[in-house]
Order: C-alpha cells, then sequence, then structure tokens
C-alpha cells in the first residue's frame, strides 16, 4: 500500500493567505502571527514538497508556478472539508439523512401509503428505503443494526430495543359473504377450505379451537403470504385467517364470517435501538412513524 504524507490543513490554509495578501508581514498580521513564524512555515511546505513555492520580490512574494498549483488544491480541498462540515452537521442538526425501515409486506400495504408522501412533503431531506420480511426477521434485522426502524406485529421483548406499542388489530376468520348465522359459520369452516399462512401463530390457534370445540376442517391450504389468502379468498374461494386490517384495506370484499367467533387480538409496534443514533432526522422520523401508528388505533374495533 502506498504512504502518503501531508501537511497539516493549518499550514495549508496559511499559505493560501501569503498568496492572497501578497506579502507575510500582512499575512501575519491577518493570522494573528509573526513573519518569522510565517517565514519557517514556508520553509517547511517548500522541503516538504521539494520545491520552491514562493518568490521574493521587491514589493512581497509571488507564488511559483509549483506555489499557484499548491494554492489552488489548498482551495479545492479547503471547499471540500467545509462541505463536509455542512453535512455532518446537517446529519446531526438537520433534516438529512437516509434511514431503513422494515415490516411485513401486508403491514406495509396498509401503512406505508398514508405515510410516506406527507412525510417525503415534510420532509424531502430525509430518505427512507424499505426492508421487508416476516415481523421475527424484522425485530432481529433492528438488533442487528441492519434496519434503522421496525414495525412488527407481536413482538418479543429484547434488551436492546426500544418497543414503541401503536395500534391494535386482530385475526379473523374472513369471507366475501358473512354466514346467516352461527351454524351456518361452522358448517362452512367445517366444509372448508380455510387458508392461513404457517407462520401465523393464530392460524395454529384457530387449529387447536376447532379440535376443542368439535369442528372438523375437511381441508386446510397453506399459503407463503398473506396477500395471496386475501386474493384467493375475496376471489370466492375458502375462507382465510387474516389480520383484520389485512383483510379490509384497499375497498376489499372481506368480512367476518360471524361475529360470534372467536378473533385473535394483535399488536403492532415501533422498534428500534435503544442505542439508536438519535440525530435530528432520527427522531423526526421515530416521531412521525409512532404519530402515525398511535392514530390508525383510534379506527379499531375491538368487536
Amino acid at each position: 500500500m502506498a504512504q502518503y504524507r501531508c501537511m497539516d490543513l493549518e499550514s495549508l490554509q496559511r499559505f493560501r493567505e501569503i498568496v492572497r495578501q501578497g506579502s507575510l508581514t500582512a499575512a501575519a498580521q491577518t493570522i494573528g502571527c509573526t513573519q518569522p513564524t510565517l517565514s519557517a512555515m514556508v520553509r517547511r511546505l517548500e522541503g516538504h514538497y521539494g520545491s520552491t513555492l514562493l518568490l521574493r520580490t521587491s514589493r512581497g512574494v509571488q507564488p511559483t508556478a509549483t506555489g499557484a498549483a499548491l494554492t489552488a488544491h489548498v482551495d479545492a480541498l479547503l471547499a471540500h472539508v467545509d462541505r463536509i462540515e455542512q453535512h455532518l452537521v446537517g446529519l446531526e442538526h438537520g433534516d438529512v439523512g437516509r434511514f431503513v425501515v422494515g415490516c411485513n409486506d401486508s403491514l406495509g400495504a396498509y401503512f406505508l401509503p398514508s405515510f410516506l408522501p406527507p412525510f417525503a412533503a415534510a420532509f424531502p431531506g430525509i430518505e427512507i428505503e424499505l426492508w421487508t420480511a416476516p415481523s421475527a426477521d424484522v425485530r432481529q434485522a433492528v438488533v442487528d443494526r441492519t434496519v434503522h426502524f421496525g414495525l412488527a406485529v407481536n413482538p418479543v421483548p429484547h434488551p436492546d430495543l426500544v418497543m414503541v406499542p401503536l395500534f391494535r388489530d386482530a385475526v379473523d376468520l374472513v369471507v366475501p359473504r358473512a354466514a346467516a348465522d352461527e351454524a351456518e359459520a361452522r358448517a362452512r369452516i367445517e366444509q372448508g377450505p380455510l387458508l392461513m399462512v404457517d407462520r401465523m401463530p393464530q392460524a395454529h390457534t384457530y387449529r387447536a379451537w376447532f379440535e376443542e370445540t368439535g369442528l372438523t376442517v375437511r381441508r386446510w391450504m397453506t399459503c407463503g403470504e398473506l396477500e395471496l389468502v386475501k386474493a384467493i379468498v375475496a376471489g370466492g374461494y375458502g375462507i382465510g385467517i387474516l389480520p383484520r386490517r389485512v383483510a379490509a384495506y384497499g375497498g376489499s370484499p372481506l368480512v367476518r364470517l360471524w361475529p360470534g367467533l372467536p378473533s385473535m387480538p394483535d399488536r403492532i409496534e415501533l422498534l428500534y435501538r435503544a442505542d439508536l443514533h438519535r440525530t435530528r432526522a432520527a427522531m423526526h422520523l421515530k416521531d412521525a412513524l409512532a404519530a402515525h401508528g398511535k392514530a390508525m388505533d383510534a379506527d379499531y374495533d375491538a368487536g
């Protein structure tokens, strides 16, 4: 690997001031040091670069070709340093930054469309990247610092995480047309098919409840994603085991099979690490996600 030597930034700034003033004496007065101090600094620079940088004249000093080139580079360098300074100050104290928000596809489908447009309009300097996965994976991604903020369903606590309750939901048995009474509902459950996503614990809770109450489901269909369950059931085939908000968003025709059947409560929470770098932009995003989620709880129907 190549080894690079460089002079300190203060010396380069002082050299540029000498060239601007055209005089060591004038530059010393502007900078607030002595003329011999600047002369010694120029000698160190010339020794460092192995070239004469200034020519002494009766009217002061003027840069050699090498000195003029150095001055141009110092101008560019200091401008870049200023941009770095402004960028880092902006990250700490301004509304700029880039953050990864994680959630599962179905939760994101009803949460993000109403969140992203107003947030982007209010904070155009804050960039959001989406990371989608099941809630357990989102939680782990926040722990692993892959994701800054996670939206997760029924997350398990973790000592490194802050968990902010946002809104409630429930998993139901849903269909395009509700049953006329409980007897019809039970008959339709037994006929099936029941469509479920296997990783959802509520689906297995329903299975256990069916067995306890003497309901024998003839047919089951396992899908990989909630959206597929929703699409198939909305098309008129079977009974879906779905979160209530997933079943309802987008003007879906799905309704509960029968209100007397059990619902499985869900809670959606905002997750972030306790040691999150709390820049101004990060706090704006955190607060906006929390406010949007908590506002959604107002329309929850616990029935």
